[in-house]
């Protein structure tokens, strides 16, 4: 049994150094981030930023979907109205130091407002410099989706003669006469 475990202890011992030997000469793993940018996946979630559309304008209408939908409620906002009667958010603010990066607010956002970004950078040493509010979370550009505009999209930028046209009255159908 003593010479069971001595040349058990001994194989251990070579294998350690033979696997030591081998990793001297490979590449280092570790990276030194500030320095070297990191390689993120396509589809790495990061930052949440709010876009605008070709025009200028916010896409957001407040319609509040993002913060029903969060399941760490780290989303706030409040609805305005302005005077043609589009909605806008008062007031949009994320708490970072709670959200988990799930993306939910992204898909159920209709406008497409809302987007995350890979951008990694978010630490701070106190808590209250993780909440953004909108004025850091709104980015000049259109974001991910250059096309699309939710009020042309949606019909709310049509004039009333051809939303009278897409919504004509149709025929009442008279169910006897389809009877054999």
């Amino acid at each position: 049994m003593f010479i069971k475990i001595f040349f058990l202890q001994i194989y251990s011992q070579i294998r350690s150094l033979y696997l030591i030997f081998c990793n001297i000469f490979q590449a280092s793993e570790t990276r030194l981030y500030p320095e070297e940018s990191l390689k993120l996946s396509s589809r790495y979630r990061g930052r949440i930023v709010l876009t605008r559309t070709k025009t200028g304008e916010e896409r957001c209408v407040a319609c509040g979907l993002c913060a029903a939908v969060c399941p760490v409620s780290c989303i706030s906002l409040q609805k305005t109205e302005d005077k043609t009667g589009r909605w806008r958010s008062e007031f949009f603010r994320i708490n970072f130091s709670r959200c988990i990066f799930c993306g939910l607010c992204e898909e159920a956002c209709p406008t497409l407002a809302i987007q995350l970004i890979p951008d990694v950078e978010l630490g701070d040493y106190e808590y209250k410099n993780l909440i953004y509010e909108k004025k850091d979370l709104l980015i000049s550009g259109t974001g991910k989706y250059d096309d699309y505009d939710y009020y042309s999209f949606s019909g709310v930028t049509l004039k009333k003669t051809k939303i009278k046209k897409f919504f004509h009255k149709k025929k009442n159908v008279d169910i006897k006469s389809l009877l054999p």
